[in-house]
């Protein structure tokens, strides 16, 4: 009798493992949820619906944005991290998302590392340091003298937490004293920069070149570690005598946890060619950002890593969740 039960258990356990294989092999049969954490409209949102579009035409399937832009964000990488595993849900995922929140937030309801599949880092993008016309500084080198010559009278504008970051890195690097002044929008920041209520910021270069092209602002350096495509006449931070500098910001595609690997690795394979096409190019480049394209382990080690980089800064300035 036991030899007998274990044979049919062994049979349906067979039975199940194929029906599994089966399953993962067909993939997709039907549409492909993408999660956008962030409200219809915005960068975000523009990266994602062309990721799924493009994506959609390599599974055969279409793959649908569903916006959960509520709680900053945290609502949709709640989702994101509770779907089941299965290919059908996937997430575009954010540098502040995955590696800034975890610091900001002491319950948070995903964990980066743990919730997660990633599949591939999509974009990489700087800021871009810009100053009013009227700070007598040519240089980031400039504009670091004239801050040690006047420490505490030099401020910078920021609109939320990754765009403080940024100025708070700048500032610890080059051992500098600049005051923080927040806002609540970026428009306003950008704003009281070109009125020179304040003297400078770390803005997205899309935001910033109009500016800087007539003359409003001017544009010292960009925060990436090589030069932006969309501005190769601009240095970058590091180039600009601060060894080592890096702050960027970039979106990916993850899955929950514990998704196949035969999905992911088709899901990988299908996003290489994404990333590949022109016009997917040519529209980041549009938005400041270039294509990255990395591989799953290579993309973990980036949110490890920048996570443990961050945690350092975030609690060196002692910022809190906004």
């Amino acid at each position: 009798m036991t030899k007998a039960i274990s044979r049919m258990a062994g049979a349906l356990f067979a039975g199940a493992f194929a029906g599994a294989v089966m399953a993962q092999a067909d993939y997709p049969t039907k549409p492909v949820r993408l999660i956008i954490p962030f409200a219809p409209g915005g960068p975000s949102d523009i990266i994602g619906r062309l990721v799924g579009q493009k994506l959609g035409d390599y599974l055969g399937q279409s793959v649908v944005a569903d916006n959960r832009g509520a709680a900053g964000g945290i609502v949709g990488f709640e989702l994101g991290a509770r779907a089941t595993p299965d290919g059908y849900t996937l997430l575009l995922g954010s540098a502040g998302g995955l590696t800034m929140n975890p610091s900001l937030y002491l319950k948070l309801p995903y964990d980066p590392q743990r919730d997660y599949t990633p599949i591939t880092q999509l974009t990489v993008g700087p800021n871009l340091m810009c100053i009013h016309p009227s700070v007598a500084a040519k240089t980031v080198q400039d504009f670091i003298a004239l801050a040690k010559a006047k420490p505490g009278q030099l401020n910078f504008a920021s609109a939320g937490t990754g765009n403080r970051l940024a100025s708070e890195m700048l500032r610890i690097a080059a051992g500098i004293n600049i005051v923080n002044v927040p806002y609540k929008g970026t428009g306003q920041a950008i704003g009281d920069l070109v009125g020179g209520q304040v003297q400078m910021m770390m803005i997205n270069p899309v935001a910033a070149i109009p500016q800087v092209k007539g003359g409003k602002l001017r544009g010292l350096a960009v925060t990436s570690l090589k030069r932006a495509s969309i501005m190769p006449e601009i240095p970058t931070v590091a180039e600009s005598g601060v060894p080592g500098f890096e702050y960027s910001s970039w979106h990916a595609i993850l899955a929950p946890a514990n998704t196949p690997a035969p999905i992911t690795k088709q899901l990988y394979a299908d996003l290489l060619k994404v990333l590949a096409s022109p016009d997917v190019k040519e529209r980041f480049a549009s938005q400041g950002l270039d294509t990255v394209g990395t591989t799953p382990d290579a993309f973990r080690t980036v949110i490890r890593e920048e996570t443990i980089k961050l945690a350092k800064l975030i609690k060196e300035v002692g910022i809190k969740a906004e």
